[in-house]
């Protein structure tokens, strides 16, 4: 990582990020079925966002992943630079995507298939907490069909578990801010505020502050470390699908403490050449999005900057992105 006297001279944005933990945000308990499709859905339309409680993923599988995530960042920085730059998969320090955003992280970007070719991270542990996260996406998904009654029940879960789903998996390292005093009272942006381009993403992260997520008010709240739950976030494709009531949670990670961070993130992405439309709409409702694919979708945000309002291109009222 560049120096911090660098970052914040020029490299670097700050913030002022919020200083109060959020206890609002919605708690699904995966033991209580009858509730947890109705607290979803709920949780979809006013947040975009929830945690999930007694999930049943082996905490060891996670620890084990997580391990190995620590011993990779710990690596000499040749060493950690050897899988190459993320096109589109392998290690990256600071820079994110092609367009000119930073941020105060390293990460590796993975595909979930299995990749022999790298050996940094143990496949073996990689593959069984991938596809755990992915099972458990798949369900939550499964509740949302079933909920709102979007076709089959495994309609929505099945574009995830479909073999040619083009869902990743991402570890990002946030290395301690040395010098907050140099900050001004401020915090370093770790990772600038977004939404996920995909159908829904699935974060894990360590018992270390950061993530904050934007509220409807526009005011930012501070999600409270949780190691032994999972977060889901809404992504744009599920915006879509929803004609709207779902949103698309956007959000943010801020350097505000002196302690590393790991997170690691599972994007739930639907094969290439799904077709992403409106699929709950009243009777006399209309579609508030142009039709498209995931495949033009992800090339649109691929070359767009990171707190792009990605999906006003493809919004009735735009002329459609082509």
């Amino acid at each position: 990582m560049v120096v911090l006297s660098k970052a914040v001279d020029s490299d670097f944005q700050t913030c002022k990020s919020s200083s109060d933990i959020f206890t609002g945000i919605p708690v699904v308990d995966f033991s209580d079925a009858i509730n947890a499709k109705k607290l979803i859905v709920e949780a979809c339309k006013e947040f975009g966002f929830f945690k999930v409680i007694n999930h049943g993923i082996s905490m060891e599988v996670v620890a084990m992943l997580e391990s190995e995530a620590v011993n990779f960042f710990a690596l000499p920085q040749q060493e950690k630079e050897k899988p190459g730059p993320p096109r589109p998969f392998g290690y990256g320090n600071t820079r994110i995507g092609p367009n000119g955003d930073t941020g105060w992280l390293e990460y590796l970007l993975l595909s979930t298939d299995p990749q022999p070719h790298f050996p940094a991270i143990s496949q073996t542990v990689l593959g069984e907490y991938v596809s755990a996260v992915r099972n458990m996406l798949t369900g939550v998904l499964d509740m949302i069909s079933e909920e709102l009654r979007i076709g089959p029940t495994d309609f929505l879960g099945g574009l995830i578990g479909d073999e040619k789903s083009d869902s990743c998996f991402r570890l990002n390292h946030y290395p301690p801010c040395p010098d907050l005093e140099a900050l001004s009272g401020r915090n370093l942006i770790g990772f600038g505020e977004h939404t996920d381009p995909q159908i829904m993403s699935v974060l894990r992260s360590s018992d270390a502050p950061g993530l904050e997520i934007c509220l409807k008010n526009g005011s930012w709240a501070s999600v409270p470390s949780d190691q032994t739950s999972f977060y889901f976030s809404v992504g744009d494709c599920l915006q879509v699908m929803s004609n709207g009531r779902f949103k698309s949670v956007k959000h943010r990670v801020v350097s505000n403490c002196l302690k590393s961070r790991l997170s690691m993130v599972y994007f739930g992405g639907p094969p290439l050449s799904q077709k992403i439309r409106s699929l709950i709409m009243e009777e006399s409702e209309e579609s508030l999005y142009h039709e498209f694919t995931w495949s033009q979708y992800k090339k649109s945000a691929y070359n767009s900057k990171l707190g792009d309002n990605r999906l006003k291109l493809f919004e009735k009222n735009q002329v459609m992105f082509s």
